[in-house]
């Protein structure tokens, strides 16, 4: 979690590699342990897929998912749906980010 949120940069292939990354280490760590379902899965899974969201669907996701830090949904918001907006409407969702960290 802590690397795919650390990313500076994030074209469409970067995600689809993220997401194959994710996939294989799962792969990998269900044949190392006999532990299912492997935990915290959902979360990471659930970060990588919001890359993919559009400015509307990045404002209902940040209200919903506060499980994440201020830190890795800002990293989000800007390799994510606000690398692709403008500045006015990218500041519009780091303000609801710092909204709800306040709460």
């Amino acid at each position: 979690m802590c690397s795919f949120s650390q990313a500076k940069k994030c074209s469409n292939e970067g995600r689809a590699l993220m997401q194959l990354d994710y996939q294989q280490f799962l792969t990998k760590l269900g044949k190392l342990t006999e532990l299912r379902p492997i935990p915290d899965h959902d979360y990471v899974e659930t970060y990588i897929k919001a890359y993919y969201l559009t400015e509307t669907d990045m404002e209902k996701w940040i209200q919903d998912h506060r499980e994440y830090t201020h830190k890795q949904v800002t990293s989000l918001v800007m390799c994510g749906v606000g690398a692709h907006l403008n500045r006015k409407a990218r500041q519009k969702l780091l303000a609801l980010i710092s909204d709800d960290t306040n709460k």
